[in-house]
């Protein structure tokens, strides 16, 4: 049992190949005599790879002017609506690099952080990063973690590369404590798919109420919504109609065209500048349009 209490023994079950309960040490899972840094329960899951996880970290994906905004948003969101409670349990699926866990980790001290991915390299080096945190590699379609486990959730950007996305939310739903909360956030815009969504893997784009549909068919209350990068929102238009020019190229020169996207625009100061005002004006008003979408949802007590 973990020193806040809510690891207990049997929350883990088996992965496949194993029939003794894994036992989180804090350090490593002790299946029987065996120990295993990552429980692995699936390791081969269509909506992403090592590759294109190499494709983000090698050209500072991570340290996009989006994804800084998104993790700082979602931190900010999560401490809003579980200010006067102490979290037991925050689980962070789609947990890549680690990024987003450090910033957790930093605003909730006193909670017990659990990364989940479908990547096996990113949780090796999550795990070099953050010895002693739970590391669990899995499809979220067939979520091994057993209800009501968690006090919160995170899943950034994760949604959108699952074909059953529906399936995905009801699981995030079911392993969600009654009054838990959960931030989602997925690419918006249907309309602007283009060569950059094929190449990550994007199965979709969401408008914002098929997204809260969505979440309401799986049981959760919306208690906040909004978009991210509505102030650049305009020029972002412009870019992705423009990239419909590429249709015609190969793979691989699609994904050439990408990789200038993200190495060229991901350190845009302006653009940051933009953003930092944006999170302010999303905490007085709701953002109707913009390049990503964002909620944060209830589990009904």
């Amino acid at each position: 049992m973990t020193p806040n209490g809510r690891l207990v023994e049997g929350c883990f079950p088996p992965p496949p190949g194993f029939l003794e309960t894994p036992q989180w040490t804090g350090r490593v899972f002790q299946i029987g005599a065996v120990s295993r840094r990552v429980l692995i329960y699936d390791d081969q899951v269509a909506g992403w790879n090592d590759d294109l996880n190499h494709l983000l970290d090698d050209n500072d994906g991570e340290g996009h002017y989006m994804n800084v905004a998104s993790r700082r948003n979602a931190t900010r969101a999560l401490k809003r609506w579980l200010a006067g409670t102490q979290p037991g349990v925050i689980v962070e699926i789609g947990c890549g690099s680690g990024h987003t866990m450090e910033l957790l980790r930093q605003a909730f001290a006193g909670a017990t952080l659990i990364g989940a991915d479908v990547v096996g390299e990113a949780l090796s080096a999550v795990a070099r990063k953050f010895p002693d945190i739970p590391l669990l590699q899995f499809d979220l379609v067939k979520c091994p973690l057993p209800d009501r486990f968690a006090d919160a959730v995170v899943a950034l950007d994760v949604l959108e590369h699952i074909e059953d996305d529906a399936a995905a939310i009801h699981q995030i739903s079911r392993i969600l404590r009654p009054g838990g909360i959960v931030c989602i956030e997925v690419p918006g815009g249907p309309d602007l798919f283009d060569c950059y969504d094929r190449i990550l893997r994007h199965c979709r784009r969401y408008r914002m109420r098929e997204l809260t549909a969505k979440v309401e068919a799986a049981g959760l209350e919306v208690v906040e919504r909004s978009h991210l990068g509505s102030l650049v929102y305009p020029a972002f238009w412009a870019v992705k109609r423009l990239n419909r020019r590429y249709d015609r190229l190969t793979l691989e020169q699609q994904r050439e065209r990408v990789l200038r996207n993200i190495r060229s625009s991901g350190s845009n100061m302006l653009v940051g500048c933009l953003l930092t005002a944006e999170d302010w004006l999303r905490q007085h008003i709701y953002l109707p349009f913009g390049i990503r979408c964002f909620v944060v949802c209830r589990r009904a007590a």
